[in-house]
Order: structure tokens, then C-alpha cells, then sequence
């Protein structure tokens, strides 16, 4: 059990860091661009450790085509693509809380979409995880909202939270395959998708100094392939229902990194931050009491 948990705190530690060093990647190589070279990356290694980790029948995942197409549109292509475009205009704190709303956002598009029972337990903690967004979103005065609407950065963190919800339904209604495998399909159709999108627009946008190509390595490698199988490792130990709650370290790991390098950071986005997290535990407080309805693998990947 205790490997298990290392596991997770190692896979939400390299989640946080996609926000971190993402943000820094943005200054130099745009959102479409990042998205190409992370996935271009991390495909080989993907497909490597699906292989050797899984032993996968190809036929049988290849044969789902239509569920890995939608997937990687909404995921790794789709979420991606948003967050970073996200990062151009609002800092990595502030974008990890929108996020940290999406675990309520997914119990509540299960409950529409997927007619999952949502508790009364459940239903307020989503309200309450709303609430915390909106502290967030409005420098503590949800009411301004009202006159000066949401910034740009904000909106497309929205949009990535909203892909990567659908990514989560999508995921549920799709055929069980291995989650490595699936993955490194994703990746692969990911790549494929944007390479003629980006040779017509000119080409890639390369990193081009010693520091931008270090941040795009980081992301191709630790969130995109060991976070994956840290996580997939954890989830053969410990509950899906239970191990989605660490996904709220994200934002604390955020938040840390935030402070270590002196970034400034705002009341309402600590106080708006903890009642989103307060929100999202209640939301899943019956999964943590273990009477959750058992639950397949899930390809958690921020």
C-alpha cells in the first residue's frame, strides 16, 4: 500500500509540473505546437511500455478505432491543446484551480449523461465546489462576474476542464482496453491529426533555446509516460474511487511550486482553491467510504 500511494504522489507530482513548466514552454513555443512535440515525444516509449507492460492484442484494441479517435480529441489532443492556450494568458495557480473543479464536473456530467446516481451528498458538493471556482474566477466578488465576465485564460481553462469531462464520459461508454495501450493509440492518432494541421500552417514551432527544450522533454516525459504507469501501478492496489481523490494534489503541488518560486498569489485564490477541494472531497465521500460502484481503470492525464 505504501508504494501504491508513492505512486500517486509521484504521478499528481509530475501532473503539477505540466502546469508549471508548461507555463514556461508557452513563452516560446505556442499551445499546437507543444501539443505535436509532447505526444511526438512520448509515443515511442508509450508504445515500448505498452507492449512489455500489457502484452496487448492489437486487433482487439485497433478494432475500437472510432472510441480512440474520440478519445484522443477530447484528451490528449482536445484538453491539452486548451490548457496550454490557457497558460498564455493566466498563471499556472489559477489554471490548477479551475481544474480542480473537474473530478465534481465529471460526477455531474456522469449523473446527466450516464444516469450514475448523484447523492444529496454529492449534489452539494458539487454546488459548493462551484461556489469555490467562482471565488476564483472573480478575485472573491462573484458578483463582478456579472459586468466584467470571465478573462480569456479563465474561458479556456473552462473549455479544457469541459473537454477533459467528455474524455471521462467518453472513456466510461468506450471498450475496456489496456490503459497504457490506449494511451499510446491516443498519442499516436494525436500525432497523426496534427502533423498535416501544423506542416499546413508553416511547421512546428521548435523550442529554441536550451531551457525551452528541457521543458518540452519534462512534459513529454514525466507526465505523459511515468505519470501514466505510476498511476496504472497505484490502481492495481488501490480503488479508482479512491485513488481520483489524490488528483486534488495537483493544485496543492501547484500552489507549492507557486510559492518555492516566489510567484504571487491572491487570498481569494487560496480561500476559493481550499473550498474547491472541500467540494470535490464531498462530492466523492462515498467512493472514499468504499461503497462506490466498482469502477474500471481510468487514464487519468492532466
Amino acid at each position: 500500500m505504501g508504494v501504491a500511494i508513492a505512486s500517486l504522489l509521484g504521478a499528481t507530482l509530475f501532473w503539477a509540473g505540466n502546469y508549471i513548466i508548461g507555463m514556461t514552454a508557452v513563452e516560446s513555443v505556442d499551445p499546437l505546437s507543444l501539443v505535436l512535440l509532447r505526444w511526438s515525444v512520448a509515443v515511442v516509449p508509450l508504445l515500448v511500455t505498452a507492449q512489455v507492460v500489457e502484452s496487448p492484442r492489437w486487433r482487439q484494441v485497433l478494432a475500437a478505432w472510432p472510441w480512440l479517435i474520440a478519445l484522443s480529441a477530447f484528451g490528449l489532443l482536445g484538453y491539452n491543446f486548451l490548457l496550454y492556450a490557457a497558460l498564455e494568458h493566466t498563471d499556472a495557480f489559477n489554471a490548477s484551480l479551475i481544474n480542480a473543479f473537474n473530478p465534481a464536473l465529471i460526477t455531474l456530467a456522469a449523473a446527466v449523461f450516464l444516469r450514475e446516481r448523484l447523492t444529496p451528498t454529492a449534489a452539494g458538493g458539487v454546488l459548493i465546489a462551484l461556489a469555490g471556482v467562482l471565488i476564483v474566477l472573480s478575485g472573491g466578488n462573484p458578483a463582478t462576474l456579472l459586468d466584467t465576465g470571465f478573462g480569456t485564460g479563465e474561458l479556456l481553462m473552462i473549455g479544457a476542464i469541459a473537454a477533459w469531462t467528455a474524455y471521462t464520459i467518453t472513456g466510461r461508454l468506450a471498450p475496456l482496453l489496456p490503459p497504457i495501450t490506449a494511451t499510446a493509440v491516443q498519442a499516436a492518432v494525436t500525432v497523426a491529426v496534427l502533423a498535416p494541421i501544423s506542416a499546413i500552417t508553416g511547421g512546428p514551432t521548435l523550442p529554441g533555446t536550451p531551457g525551452a527544450v528541457a521543458s518540452l522533454l519534462f512534459i513529454a516525459v514525466f507526465p505523459s509516460v511515468l505519470s501514466y504507469l505510476l498511476w496504472n501501478h497505484a490502481l492495481s492496489v488501490i480503488p479508482a474511487s479512491s485513488a481520483g481523490v489524490f488528483l486534488n494534489l495537483i493544485t496543492v503541488f501547484t500552489a507549492a511550486f507557486t510559492i518555492l518560486a516566489g510567484h504571487s498569489f491572491t487570498a481569494a485564490q487560496v480561500a476559493g482553491g481550499l473550498i474547491v477541494i472541500v467540494g470535490v472531497v464531498l462530492t466523492n465521500a462515498r467512493g472514499l467510504r468504499g461503497r462506490s460502484v466498482p469502477q474500471r481503470p481510468q487514464k487519468e492525464i492532466p
